[in-house]
């Protein structure tokens, strides 16, 4: 055990959950206190040899080599002061144990910075890099599936769906390119909050006025994040609105919350085209990947679009649990951070995930039923529609009527009905004529 007597202290108060932060928070965490100690080392602040003691111990930390030692639920004080202070308590020890290094939990490994401050810092950054190296990632694959599969099934004809009813005739590639514009247009609004993501309340101490933290501290902690991760990050321009207020991470939430509505469109959809194979639409068949019944023996069930829909109602309720949050903000200071830091990086991983699995596993490999598409598309009585500048609409309509009562193809009827030439009606009412 590495922490001291604040994170003891946390435990006492605070058994509510045994939800604690997340690792991506801590690692992040760490990394914003590797570069505070580098930077008050260059601006004379912190000894060298202590600067280097905190700095490797929280690489350490960052490499997730202690996780087991931040055990702070995530319902606690709500600056998130006693996850500071683990992180704090857990470096000196470092420092101790590894180096022989006596560093102060709150005047050097916390110098310069506040709860405040560091706390809603992490959240920028752990949001940050997970979206960048995981969410986005996940979804560009997704994206490339989608367009394949569209694609390749581009001349696959099959019948549209308005209110769950037959509609006009479709390609089933039409559709998938719906599908993979929902999930770019997700990824273009998502990768907007990079910007405000990359200001730091870094430098704004305890209310934003930086008492402490010195002139240049701020600049100085965030160049060197910037070189450490790779991502330009900069100290924000007005920093009582970084440590009151939680609006980018409500705005991430946001856009996590659109992403989870796409997805849950797109997994239903698979879901109806999937059902049956006798009593449902039977359009496609998902892959066979275990036993979808412990009593039914031979039953298969769309497992993956299943999980993802549970994830999307999942990343619904933290936006709405950010959203709360994200007000918060009495006066000078947001008192939800922690929570908000919790739910939004749930929402990246989980989303990441569901988003992988559905183009790997779902997407990719789904087959699609000719048979079935044909035979629905031969009956489909909506196909008059194309006939309705030449005989008018009540004229059309009663042809429809007729195919469904007697359950005969629109062709056989229409034939009847009109006066229309065979080739021209045969032309007119071909399906892959009106995609």
């Amino acid at each position: 055990m590495l922490y001291g007597k604040e994170t003891k202290k946390a435990l006492d108060n605070f058994p509510i959950s045994g939800l604690i932060m997340p690792a991506e928070f801590i690692h992040s965490l760490a990394k914003i206190k590797y570069a505070c100690a580098i930077a008050n080392s260059k601006l004379g602040k912190l000894e060298p040899e202590i600067a280097d003691g905190i700095s490797k111990a929280a690489t350490l930390i960052a490499d997730g080599q202690y996780d087991q030692e931040f055990v702070v639920d995530i319902f606690q004080t709500g600056s998130g002061t006693s996850t500071n202070m683990n992180m704090n308590e857990v470096i000196s020890q470092l420092c101790k144990d590894l180096y022989g290094l006596d560093v102060h939990p709150n005047d050097q490994a916390n110098m310069s910075q506040s709860s405040n401050d560091t706390i809603p810092s992490a959240i920028h950054l752990s949001a940050y890099l997970k979206t960048k190296n995981s969410l986005i990632p996940s979804l560009q694959g997704l994206s490339e599936t989608l367009k394949s599969r569209a694609e390749s099934l581009q001349t696959t004809i099959k019948t549209g769906r308005t209110h769950l009813m037959d509609a006009l005739p479709m390609s089933m590639g039409q559709e998938l390119s719906g599908w993979n514009k929902q999930i770019t247009n997700n990824i273009a609004r998502i990768e907007s909050c990079y910007e405000r993501l990359g200001k730091l309340a870094l430098g704004g101490s305890a209310i934003g006025t930086g008492l402490n933290s010195g002139d240049d501290f701020a600049n100085a902690a965030c160049n060197i994040l910037s070189d450490l991760t790779g991502i330009n990050f900069t100290t924000n321009d007005n920093l009582f609105e970084a440590i009151s207020a939680q609006d980018t991470a409500v705005e991430l939430s946001g856009h996590l919350k659109t992403l989870a509505v796409s997805l849950m469109k797109i997994s239903n959809d698979l879901r109806w085209q999937n059902s049956g194979p006798l009593a449902g639409l039977g359009e496609i068949a998902l892959p066979e990947l275990q036993a979808g019944s412990s009593i039914m023996p031979g039953k298969v069930n769309p497992v993956i679009p299943e999980a993802v829909c549970m994830v999307c109602a999942q990343v619904m309720g933290n936006d709405a649990t950010i959203a709360i949050s994200g007000q918060g903000g009495n006066f000078q200071l947001n008192t939800y951070l922690p929570v908000i830091a919790y739910n939004l990086l749930q929402s990246l991983e989980i989303l990441s995930n569901s988003a992988r699995l559905l183009g790997e596993k779902v997407v990719s490999q789904f087959q699609v039923n000719e048979k079935k598409l044909q035979e629905t598309l031969a009956y489909n009585p909506i196909l008059v529609t194309s006939l309705n500048s030449l005989i008018g609409y009540q004229a059309a309509a009663k042809i429809a009527k007729h195919a469904y009562k007697t359950n005969r193809q629109i062709l056989e009827v229409a034939k009847e009905m009109t006066d229309i030439d065979h080739q021209e009606l045969t032309r007119l009412l071909d399906p892959n004529n009106l995609v």
